[in-house]
């Protein structure tokens, strides 16, 4: 079987990829391992940014690409890709218009400034009444109207093995890859190769040897590292080493070991503000609780001991968290009181010695800690840490202990690309014929050594469409 090109994974950027290439005139395969498209989309909240959107000036607010690409650079402190940044804020507001276009269903209170990590000076983030599937539900229509006028093939349960080199224009390229579909491998050769398979956040092993650090993962399952794999098994370079940044997470699945729940996830960030304290294994605070930036908890979370920590608060801070103060979201103080000592790593006890054994924390440094804390409730300061949110002692049992590790929704290195997303080799130049986009090249290319509002999702779409239409023009003929 030979194409113009071969996208490799359904999510944002391969679908984005795959539907601008052949709307261009190219013939496409589409493979995605899982049974059904989308990937990420089906967990992700679905946030995009882009500054200058006619839904922002129907707002009056005042915005431009260069504003987003200044709060970008000022919240990574400079350590994301300035020309990948450059491309997608200058090309972001035409992603947003295109699916806006598209029939694509935006939240009614967007666009706004997020509060989830270092949020943004001006109000830019939107996103979809149904989150990630919002973008679905658009790529999947537009998906279906390019296939009926194009030459666009799509298969679902197909893997790639291998990616094939060979000599093309009198050098080493990638000429196709074997696929692995229904129990029979095909050979499919392809003037290009576009690797859009997200990320590693499901392969503890991977995510081991990249980043350092014990995997607790919220990511797709599917989310395997493929990609990598392929592209370092024909000397592609990686790049974002050292952007990992761990973010604060769900509670622990019931059922499955290593993984978070993300939609019974505390908030732990900016949009309560917390009776509750934080502290490690041996019991000690590591954090003020009320820290207003994201970015600095999240550095702090890196430092705790197996980046695993409890919250801990008695039943007057739980009575009071309520409505939009709710400890885990979307659970009101008596159905945390139901979960105690039955859901995973949910806590529960009348005094303190006794929860500290539950959870797995050192009785005597709890009780020393919360003593502590306590004093500084009453006198009206945190000389430990400078918390100045001093709402009421932690004293009135029962005492809660909820555990929390940092999670990993996305990972941060990837495939090294140019600013044309072609994916290059330890020397730097680049291998012929092989592109990468979305999760595959790493979030620190877009974000750096931080999270930044909508710019994962909105670089695969925006970098998957550019490419897309970039390989159509390049076909031969």
């Amino acid at each position: 079987m030979r194409v113009d090109v071969l996208v490799v994974g359904a999510g944002a950027a391969g679908l984005s990829c795959s539907i601008e290439a052949a709307r261009g005139g190219a013939s496409v395969l589409l493979v995605e391992k899982d049974t059904r498209l989308g990937g990420t989309l089906h967990l992700s909240g679905g946030h995009l940014a882009a500054g200058g959107t006619a839904r922002q000036a129907e707002r009056g607010i005042e915005d431009s690409p260069a504003a987003h690409r200044a709060d970008v650079l000022r919240i990574s402190g400079g350590t994301a890709r300035a020309d990948l940044v450059e491309i997608v804020t200058e090309h972001a507001p035409a992603t947003v218009e295109w699916l806006a276009g598209r029939g694509f269903d935006f939240a009614a209170e967007t666009p706004r400034i997020v509060y989830g990590h270092e949020p943004y000076e001006i109000p830019r983030t939107v996103y979809g009444v149904d989150e990630g599937l919002s973008i679905l539900t658009v790529l999947q229509d537009e998906l279906a109207r390019v296939r009926a006028e194009s030459d666009l093939e799509v298969w679902t349960g197909a893997m790639v093995t291998e990616l094939l080199v060979g000599a093309a224009d009198g050098q080493d390229a990638v000429t196709g890859a074997h696929v692995q579909r229904g129990g029979e491998e095909t050979e499919v050769l392809a003037g290009a190769v576009v690797l859009a398979t997200g990320g590693y956040g499901a392969d503890p092993e991977l995510f081991a040897e990249l980043e350092g650090a014990p995997l607790v993962s919220a990511a797709a399952r599917t989310s395997t590292g493929d990609g990598l794999h392929l592209g370092l098994a024909v000397g592609a370079a990686l790049q974002g080493a050292g952007t990992y940044l761990p973010t604060f997470g769900g509670l622990p699945d019931p059922v499955s070991p290593g993984r978070a729940n993300w939609h019974d996830r505390q908030r732990l960030t900016s949009e309560r503000p917390p009776w509750e304290i934080y502290v490690d294994r041996s019991g000690r605070r590591w954090v003020a609780e009320d820290e207003p930036s994201i970015d600095e908890k999240e550095r702090a979370l890196a430092g705790v001991p197996e980046q695993t920590f409890w919250t801990v608060f008695d039943d007057v801070a739980l009575e009071a968290a309520t409505g939009s103060l709710q400890i885990v979201v979307g659970k009101e103080p008596s159905e945390v009181r139901a979960m105690a000592n039955t859901r995973p790593g949910v806590h529960a006890a009348s005094d303190l010695r006794e929860l500290a054994d539950l959870a797995g924390i050192d009785p005597d440094g709890l009780c020393s800690t919360v003593r502590a804390y306590n004093e500084a409730v009453a006198a009206g300061k945190d000389p430990e840490h400078g918390r100045t949110h001093l709402p009421a002692p932690i004293a009135r049992g029962p005492f809660y202990a909820l555990r929390n590790h940092a999670i990993t929704l996305v990972t941060f290195q990837g495939l090294d690309i140019d600013s044309d997303c072609a994916v290059r080799d330890g020397s730097g130049a680049v291998i012929g014929d092989l592109y990468a986009v979305g999760e595959v090249i790493g979030a620190g290319a877009t974000c750096g050594n931080s999270f930044c509002s909508g710019m994962l999702l909105t670089p695969a779409l925006t970098l998957g469409r550019l490419l897309g239409a970039r390989l159509a023009r390049a076909r031969p003929g």
